[in-house]
């Protein structure tokens, strides 16, 4: 199986790896930087014209709302386990603590790229703040950014979900990426290449070797055999 993946593998591997190389090795950031700064300055000055707009990006990123993101993960999760089996749920326990450890494990190789930057709210000057419009203490501002965390949490469950699940539940986790990072980009707190270049360029190239080969499977069949309780795999 691994063979016959190889081609998809290594050609993740080089989107990602063109990905990032045509951020970090650009003077500014070539054409990525215009981008950044034009979706940034686009809600920046609609947030003061738009209260209904205003509102909706203070709220959605008011740290509580990270919750909402995780309610619906976890109902998408259960939408599947529901349906399980006792030895179907197990292997779905081990499936999701093997995400969750490949998130933590990829974050941290993630953060260890050359990139590290400020949010755009913290980079220019004379910039609309959330915050102070409203009064919310919504998250507008972090001051090392690349790679967007909380993107590449939501691209790694998304693909784990294609992994092992179907299509439709990676289409179904594409839709609760885009709705839960979006606000991030928003508000200003990250760029958009965050996540279009950092969170994306580490996910290709890590996930590539761990989910297009047996290599997640054995992680999940170790857990599946040797958690505590009862149904464990004869």
């Amino acid at each position: 199986m691994t063979r016959n993946r190889l081609p998809t593998i290594l050609f993740c591997n080089l989107l990602g790896i063109a990905i990032y190389l045509s951020w970090y090795l650009s003077a500014n950031h070539g054409f990525w930087f215009p981008l950044d700064k034009g979706i940034f300055y686009w809600f920046n000055n609609h947030i003061v014209t738009n209260k209904f707009l205003l509102y909706v990006v203070a709220i959605t990123n008011y740290r509580a709302f990270d919750a909402i993101s995780l309610i619906a993960m976890g109902a998408l999760y259960y939408s599947y386990w529901r349906k399980e089996s006792p030895q179907g749920r197990r292997r779905m326990l081990a499936i999701g603590i093997t995400m969750l450890l490949t998130a933590v494990v990829l974050n941290q190789l993630g953060h260890r790229l050359p990139g590290s930057r400020p949010s755009p709210t913290l980079t220019f000057e004379n910039v609309h703040r959330i915050a102070e419009l409203t009064g919310i203490p919504a998250k507008d501002a972090s001051a090392d950014s690349f790679p967007g965390d909380h993107g590449m949490m939501l691209i790694i469950f998304a693909c784990f979900m294609w992994r092992y699940f179907s299509r439709r539940a990676f289409a179904i986790g594409v839709v609760i990426v885009v709705a839960f990072s979006l606000p991030r980009i928003m508000i200003g707190a990250h760029w958009f290449t965050d996540i279009a270049v950092g969170s994306l360029s580490i996910v290709l190239v890590g996930l590539s070797w761990w989910l297009l080969t047996p290599a997640s499977d054995y992680v999940v069949n170790w857990f599946n055999r040797t958690l505590p309780g009862k149904y464990k795999p004869q």
